[in-house]
């Protein structure tokens, strides 16, 4: 790892033009935009397995994986989900992959890898981020510059 590399990063999943789906790459933006020391932010857009590569190449400390995801919870809600139930669960999402393959495959050479969820209202082609989800990806970009170790929302 180099000087310059960071120790933390985090891989955005999503789809922009499908509504809620768009908080990931809402998020991406934000880290884009306004970086947090730190961290790197990589868009892991509908098929974050193809930019797994990259993610290894960091060679990060910490990982952070986040995607809307129906919980059942109300919409907006945040939960940090164990990757090991992720399979049990049957999250849905909107991505080629199950994404708890593409974060065993993560943790193979990431010592801490986590998986934050955003609860959805409305996935849909063309429709707008609902406020809720986007009042979420907020707190998490905020949480993201409070760091302490681990993200720090209720696990699901």
């Amino acid at each position: 790892m180099t000087a310059l590399a960071p120790s933390r990063v985090v891989l955005t999943v999503g789809n922009a033009m499908m509504g809620d789906d768009g908080a990931g790459p809402k998020l991406y933006d934000m880290m884009t935009n306004s970086p947090i020391p730190g961290w790197q932010a990589i868009d892991g857009g509908s098929a974050p397995e193809n930019e797994s590569h990259r993610v290894k190449a960091l060679s990060p400390d910490t990982l952070v994986i986040v995607d809307a995801a129906d919980m059942g919870l109300e919409p907006g809600e945040v939960r940090l989900i164990d990757a090991d139930i992720i399979a049990d669960m049957f999250i849905m999402t909107t991505h080629n992959l199950p994404l708890n393959f593409l974060i065993d495959q993560l943790k193979e050479e990431i010592s801490e890898v986590f998986f934050i969820g955003i609860q959805p209202d409305l996935v849909a082609f063309a429709f707008p981020m609902t406020q809720a989800v986007s009042d979420a990806v907020d707190t998490v970009y905020q949480s993201l510059l409070r760091w302490r170790g681990e993200p720090e929302f209720e696990r699901l």
